[in-house]
């Protein structure tokens, strides 16, 4: 099976108004999440999905395709839906176009999950292990709790598992999870999320992939240590460049 990988990048950020153009290190932010996307091995297919002309052009000066989609798309599922509609693909990956730390390893395990025609999974993520008792605790934090072989059960903003006795289960490790915001998608999957209107857990939780689970989505969480850094306001742009040089990313 066929995997594209799909950038979407919006112009209209509620924080941060054209970012995917913002510079990093002299570059747009969209070129170092290509950059970084292009190592995958396990792409047929490389697009960024946008709506605004600035980014196509941008992707086009430096060597990437863009894909033109509508500008009222509510999320960036749907944006990555409409543009694999014309490409030869059986699935897709939405890369995040606000992470120029994605690891390419990690597409390619997500590709070969979501390719593998004798899986039983309708989507594939990622999650890291959680520690830090202050992000524990954070809403901005996104936590997965999953069953065998890794299945995702539950994502939420409050604290899951709810640890009874404190001093149980070993203290918080291995028990926390946090969730990685990168997601392969069957190709005819997709298709039912996108068509299936929010629902209530979606809305409290302002979590989309509550939808996937409600509608009964197989979906494999993949457990990472790869670093990972979004950009979502102007002020992450020198923890970005710090995070590069770290890395050797840059000079």
């Amino acid at each position: 099976m066929k995997v594209a990988g799909v950038i979407p990048a919006r112009w209209g950020s509620t924080r941060f108004p054209g970012k995917s153009l913002a510079l990093i290190a002299g570059k747009p932010l969209v070129q170092w999440v290509w950059e970084r996307a292009s190592q995958a091995q396990q792409l047929s297919q490389l697009v960024v999905a946008t709506d605004d002309e600035r980014i196509r052009s941008a992707v086009e000066a430096f060597g990437g395709q863009a894909v033109m989609t509508r500008h009222d798309h509510p999320s960036g599922t749907d944006r990555i839906a409409e543009a694999i509609r014309e490409l030869d693909v059986g699935a897709a990956i939405n890369i995040q176009g606000d992470e120029p730390l994605i690891d390419p390893a990690l597409i390619d395990q997500l590709a070969l999950i979501i390719a593998d025609s004798d899986a039983v999974w309708d989507m594939a993520t990622a999650a890291e292990p959680l520690t830090d008792e202050t992000l524990i605790q954070s809403p901005a934090v996104v936590k997965v709790v999953c069953g065998e072989e890794e299945r995702a059960l539950y994502f939420s903003r409050s604290v899951i598992p709810h640890l009874r006795e404190k001093d149980g289960a070993g203290g918080v490790n291995g028990l926390y999870l946090r969730h990685v915001g990168i997601y392969a998608y069957r190709r005819d999957f997709l298709e039912q999320l996108v068509r299936t209107p929010p629902t209530l857990l979606e809305e409290a939780e302002k979590l989309e992939q509550l939808r996937a689970l409600h509608i009964g989505a197989r979906m494999k969480v993949v457990i990472t240590d790869a670093p990972a850094l979004g950009v979502d306001e102007p002020a992450d742009i020198a923890a970005a460049e710090a995070a590069l040089r770290k890395f050797g990313l840059v000079t």
